[in-house]
């Protein structure tokens, strides 16, 4: 895909804010690519990568319940749908549960089905309220940017740290409830 894109003659920037606007890629994918690929410098990657990611939040948010109807006219699109919005509600019972940082260590945690497009599914299905919903998401993006940039950087050093820092989060999640 990306040799595609640079074949069409994109800009790298470009493509690093349209891999980040991807579902399930995100800047989870965004980030290795311009770091590792294209050898951007780590903040511009991580500037780019969020803008990226954040760009169909409020679409999502706004029109969620629209794009829906739409899609589930046709079978195939159903099911998507269904599978999707069943899968988030399994998810969501964290976020249910803590609200507003629920949403944001969902979405802060990088792993794939965990980004900003779920986050923004959850807070639709949850029924959080637009402005909470989007800062939410806002810092969970940008939390997960700093420890895949941290990944991208550090190498095993990056996932130590992010692997206790994580597990620091749990743990006084867990001592909480």
């Amino acid at each position: 895909m990306i040799e595609e894109f640079l074949s069409w003659n994109i800009s790298r920037e470009l493509i690093i804010v349209i891999v980040s606007a991807l579902p399930v890629v995100e800047l989870r994918g965004a980030l290795p690519i311009a770091i590792n690929l294209f050898h951007m410098p780590w903040y511009k990657a991580f500037c780019l990568a969020v803008i990226g990611n954040l760009l169909p939040v409020p679409i999502l948010l706004l029109f969620l319940d629209s794009l829906a109807k739409a899609v589930s006219r046709v079978e195939v699109g159903r099911r998507v749908i269904n599978w999707v919005f069943s899968h988030t509600r399994r998810q969501g019972k964290t976020i249910e549960k803590y609200e507003k940082i629920g949403l944001t260590l969902f979405v802060a945690i990088p792993l794939p089905i965990t980004g900003a497009w779920t986050g923004s599914i959850a807070a639709f299905l949850l029924g959080l309220r637009l402005r909470y919903a989007f800062l939410s998401i806002v810092i969970g993006v940008v939390i997960a940017g700093a420890i895949v940039t941290s990944l991208c950087l550090l190498g095993w050093l990056g996932a130590v740290i992010a692997g206790v820092g994580l597990g620091a989060l749990a743990i006084l999640g867990w001592r909480r409830t």
